[in-house]
């Protein structure tokens, strides 16, 4: 075997190998690499350069793996309007889980319990809501008036003589003085048999005093006048009553 020429064309092929790779001194620059098996074939004799016969795929030195990925990948997800949080729901609405697991209101810094209002709770029980009210006092008395009498409108009923008359009335007095003393005065009519009203005889009888103020009091009088003064066939009648009294 000549070791000669064969060590020759080792030499070249490194040499070429190496220009591939450095550019054999020249300007860098990208290199490229022969990949893939040499075709099939009669091994070549010393000295001979043989073609390649398959096909040749040449990738840049430190590019793309032949996989086609990257050899490896960094990179950043910038948050977007819209994503979802890690472990919570959307922006905006519902609750996030925070450390340890629990959930806390949306805007509630990490950690920090949420906040509780005690509702409003009633007055402490036997603490009287409002001071006692004052006892009122008492409206002074009316001024004192002296004694005034109503009289009711009489009632008249018959007597056992036609001269005579029963009439009733009631006394009211509307003072708050009492009437100690006083005089009813009655006016009796006469009334012919064809309902003429012939005369009018006025008589008094006593006030039935005392009669206190604010009170009633009910009398019934006979009042009579003259006999003379009614004849057969006619009659009296007492219409109206007056009092005086002090």
């Amino acid at each position: 075997m000549r070791k000669g020429p064969r060590a020759a064309i080792l030499l070249a092929l490194c040499c070429t190998a190496a220009a591939g790779l450095t550019g054999c001194g020249g300007p860098a620059r990208d290199g490229y690499v022969a990949v893939g098996a040499a075709a099939p074939g009669p091994e070549r004799g010393a000295g001979e350069n043989v073609a390649p016969q398959g096909q040749v795929e040449f990738q840049p030195l430190g590019g793309p793996s032949a996989a086609g990925g990257s050899s490896m990948s960094s990179s950043t997800s910038a948050s977007t309007p819209g994503s979802q949080v890690p472990g919570g729901s959307a922006p905006g609405g519902g609750t996030t889980t925070g450390p340890g697991g629990s959930e806390r209101a949306p805007g509630t810094a990490p950690g920090a319990g949420p906040s509780t209002t005690a509702p409003g709770s009633p007055g402490t029980p036997n603490t009287p809501s409002s001071p006692p009210a004052k006892p009122g006092t008492t409206p002074p008395a009316p001024p004192a008036t002296p004694a005034k009498l109503t009289l009711s409108t009489p009632v008249r009923a018959a007597a056992d003589d036609r001269w005579c008359e029963r009439v009733t009335v009631t006394f009211t007095n509307t003072g708050t003085a009492a009437a100690r003393s006083g005089t009813v005065g009655f006016a009796t009519h006469i009334i012919g048999a064809l309902g003429i009203d012939w005369a009018t005889i006025t008589t008094a009888q006593p006030l039935p005093a005392p009669i206190a103020g604010g009170a009633a009091k009910t009398q019934t009088y006979t009042v009579c006048v003259e006999a003379w003064r009614v004849p057969l066939g006619m009659h009296v009648e007492t219409r109206q009553v007056t009092a005086t009294w002090n």
